[in-house]
């Protein structure tokens, strides 16, 4: 039995985020992983059914003239039925991550001296800390805490809501967290339950700053965003207008090579870098305004 198709190529490392957006609108889900150290990348896209040749073709045409790249072989490869939650919960360890210690239900341990707990298991929505994007937000975070507090906390693309929840739980503020996928908002609103946090996490539909409950939300003080590089450039317009004076924001969800871009569009709209968090080949920024 199968569970689906699986597109796969292999591209040079500044070619990813082209071939991922270009991609992605005909799958359900991707992912990118090294597979020749500082060479070569794959990018995996997951399909319900087998695409037409003629609209994967186009969508790889597109990207490689983007990137400047010859256009790569694609592999279309079934999916064997698998329940991907209960694999993912049974490999999610116990994590660490600076203040934060991070573990599933099932975990029957004590957490560590000192350390704010949070309870999540994998699933549907993006998150549970052993990414490298959320290991260095979570990171980020524990940083931010030993200088200042924030009061206005944004987490934009919170998928699970670990960010928020780790926000909440630090300064004991209230969090809006946003997602564009409905279901995230969903996990992360029970997530907030299950950690005691719910009256302080509050999860809203919203595609970048498109709700209305954002926007009069604003400004924030601390703004989160672990998503794409691509849609990073593209909101870093508003994340300056939203971000109060003196504000932080921790950006994710970037490969090494994708930093100059974001850091030059969020340099145009007066936002510095301050640090970086490098796991993996994947960066986590915190910049200032």
């Amino acid at each position: 039995m199968q569970d689906g198709w699986k597109l796969q190529v292999v591209v040079p490392p500044h070619a990813v985020d082209a071939f991922s957006q270009a991609l992605a609108p005909l799958c359900v889900a991707m992912v990118a992983f090294e597979v020749a150290e500082g060479s070569l990348w794959r990018v995996e896209g997951y399909v319900p059914a087998q695409p037409p040749h003629a609209q994967v073709s186009a969508a790889l045409a597109i990207a490689a003239a983007r990137a400047g790249v010859a256009e790569p072989p694609v592999a279309c490869l079934p999916v064997p039925v698998v329940d991907w939650v209960a694999e993912n919960q049974r490999a999610f360890q116990p994590l660490r991550a600076g203040r934060y210690f991070v573990h599933p239900s099932h975990f029957d341990g004590a957490p560590p001296a000192g350390a704010i707990a949070l309870t999540l298991d994998a699933g549907a929505a993006f998150g549970t800390g052993e990414h490298a994007t959320t290991r260095g937000c979570l990171l980020a975070l524990d940083r931010l805490a030993r200088a200042r507090r924030f009061r206005q906390v944004l987490d934009l693309g919170c998928g699970s809501g670990i960010l928020a929840l780790a926000a909440a739980a630090t300064w004991r503020r209230p969090v809006l967290a946003a997602d564009i996928d409905p279901q995230a908002v969903m996990v992360a609103q029970a997530n907030a339950r299950r950690n005691g946090l719910g009256p302080l996490v509050r999860a809203q539909h919203s595609d970048g700053f498109a709700a209305r409950e954002l926007r009069r939300g604003a400004p924030y003080d601390l703004i989160m965003a672990n998503i794409l590089a691509g849609p990073l450039v593209a909101l870093s317009r508003e994340l300056r207008r939203y971000l109060a004076p003196g504000g932080a924001v921790v950006l994710s969800g970037l490969l090494a090579q994708q930093e100059n871009a974001v850091c030059a569009a969020c340099r145009r709209q007066g936002l510095r870098l301050v640090r970086r968090i490098a796991i993996d080949g994947w960066h986590t920024l915190v910049l200032g305004g």
